[in-house]
Order: structure tokens, then C-alpha cells, then sequence
């Protein structure tokens, strides 16, 4: 499992653990939980409210900052229905060198983590798993535009974050 994390800012998140541990744990359990036959490949950038407010703006139309930005690769028929890729589709879906399938990239604002942290009145390393919980979930195609897709989300997100300890 390749887990490339590029912070762009100089905010520290959490001063107990690194960042990037939490991110690994929560990617990794995010794979197992779901039952990944592959091994995968995430990209995840750490950015500012200003970096953020741009790329959604760009790629989404929405001219304010937002918490996490997902961009799948993969085009499932079924949430993590990974029946959908084959030997033929190598060159679109996996990374030549390693042989790992490219799930897609994370954007996170640290600002945004730290003040919904204080918002909803828990630790910022929680915030943090979930924001990741929540955008490995839509690499893997769930989404939330309905009450039932947004529910089935929810499950699954605390689940993975009950499994590495990181409760509400």
C-alpha cells in the first residue's frame, strides 16, 4: 500500500500524534474494511482554507472553502464493487510501477479540521480520521446525495473509526 501525504501548510494538527499516522491508520482500516482485493495507492494533501476555497471553486463551482475534496479514479457500477476492473483495464487503473490500483486523491483543509473540531466539540485528531473515513468512502463510490446513501455512509464511517479506536 503506497500512501503519499504532501502537507503544504505549517500548521501542526495534532501535537499527541502525527498526522500522518492517523491518516495511515484510517486508510488502511478504510481498505480492510471494505474488503480491498488490491493493493492500493492514496494520495493526500494537507492544505489551507485559501488553497482549498480554489480547487473547489475550480472543479466544483462552489466559491467557498469546504473540510475534505475526494477525487475517485475509479468509476464503480456498486460502491466498492471492484468486480468492475479487470486485467484489461490495467493501463486505467493501476500504477504501472508498483502494481497497485490508484484509488484516487484526498484534500483536506487543516483549518477546516480545527474549526469543526471546536464546533462539534471533539478532538481535532477525530475530526481528522473522520474527514479521512468519510473521503476513502467516496474513492470507493458510496456517496450522500440521498438519506439512504447518506446513512449507509454514516455506518460505515464510524464503524472503520470504532475499529481503530477513534470513537465520537
Amino acid at each position: 500500500m503506497t500512501i503519499n501525504i504532501d502537507n503544504e501548510t505549517d500548521i501542526k494538527i495534532t501535537p499527541e500524534i502525527p498526522e500522518e499516522e492517523i491518516i495511515r491508520r484510517v486508510i488502511e482500516e478504510a481498505v480492510n474494511f471494505e474488503k480491498c482485493p488490491y493493493e492500493v495507492e492514496v494520495n493526500v494533501i494537507l492544505t489551507d482554507n485559501v488553497s482549498i476555497h480554489e480547487i473547489n471553486r475550480e472543479y466544483r463551482d462552489v466559491d467557498e472553502p469546504t473540510d475534505v475534496l475526494s477525487f475517485p479514479m475509479i468509476e464503480y457500477d456498486t460502491p466498492a464493487g471492484f468486480d468492475i476492473i479487470d486485467a484489461a483495464d490495467v493501463e486505467d487503473y493501476f500504477e504501472p510501477d508498483t502494481g497497485e490500483l490508484i484509488l484516487g486523491d484526498i484534500i483536506i483543509s487543516v483549518e477546516k479540521v480545527m474549526e469543526q473540531a471546536d464546533k462539534y466539540g471533539h478532538s481535532v485528531k477525530r475530526e481528522l480520521a473522520f474527514l479521512v473515513a468519510h473521503s476513502m468512502l467516496h474513492l470507493f463510490g458510496y456517496d450522500h446525495m440521498e438519506p439512504d446513501e447518506a446513512k449507509v455512509m454514516e455506518d460505515k464511517q464510524n464503524q472503520i473509526l470504532l475499529n481503530i479506536d477513534i470513537p465520537r
